[in-house]
């Protein structure tokens, strides 16, 4: 059995909600969840088969971590779409060709947020569009140096481990 949720706290990107649900064992557990809109992130291939991803400070950990592009999609936009938007803004490429790959649950014990990973090819490069606040440069290295990055935990955001584990793994079939 399971109550409404309760709203806690609406953001500007999420909310968090407290769900009273009865247990196996017959008691009421409480737990806190962040529901989120879902979001994107961009495999982005060059045509020599360098990969873009980004240096990108990151608040909440407190540190700049080597990631893939993302974004968080607005109430009612195609993921293609933002894709192909957040991929200009952070990295200045635009992609001949944005592809679904997978789509993964990020941290499903506490949070809903539904990322869609894409690749992203045939690019050509341009200005950035950076939003205000964000502190992202755009890093191009060989595929070979971005699996030594995961390697020796260079990498260590979730969405850019999935996505570059996940290719490495598929690119040749």
């Amino acid at each position: 059995m399971t109550d409404e949720p309760e709203l806690l706290l609406t953001a500007r990107r999420f909310r968090v909600v407290r769900h009273r649900e009865i247990g196996n064992d017959g008691r009421e557990h409480v737990k806190e969840t962040v529901q989120h809109p879902g979001a994107v992130t961009i495999l982005p291939i060059l045509d020599d088969g360098r990969v873009c991803l980004i240096r990108n400070w990151r608040v909440a950990v407190g540190k700049t971590l080597v990631e893939l592009p993302a974004g968080t999609l607005e109430p009612d936009e195609d993921p293609a779409a933002n894709a192909a938007r957040e991929l200009i803004e952070e990295t200045g490429f635009r992609a001949a060709s944005i592809e679904p790959l997978r789509e993964f649950t990020m941290s499903p014990g506490i949070l809903n947020e539904r990322m869609h990973l894409y690749l992203a090819t045939g690019l050509t490069p341009g200005e950035t569009a950076l939003e205000a606040g964000e502190r992202i440069e755009p890093l191009v290295v060989s595929w070979e140096e971005a699996m030594g990055m995961v390697d020796d935990g260079t990498i260590e955001d979730a969405k850019t481990l999935v996505g570059l584990m996940y290719y490495d793994r598929v690119r040749g079939k």
